[in-house]
């Protein structure tokens, strides 16, 4: 759970950013968010949660 809602955070934060300083438009940051809502209640949803899990794993395991 708290690895979602880092995503979470994180994704605004960049969504953010993208909007200030790259000139993405809020209409095409809208659109996204919808697009994360229905993919959330998709079919596609548990493998999107699975890979992200993995990927999450797999950077925790790098070694600096």
């Amino acid at each position: 759970m708290a690895l979602s809602i880092s995503a979470v955070l994180l994704f605004a934060i960049v969504v953010f950013l993208l909007v200030k300083k790259a000139g993405l438009k809020a209409g095409h940051a809208a659109v996204c968010v919808l697009l994360g809502f229905y993919l959330a209640s998709s079919s596609v949803a548990p493998t999107i949660s699975e890979v992200t899990t993995n990927v999450a794993g797999m950077i925790s395991d790098i070694k600096f």
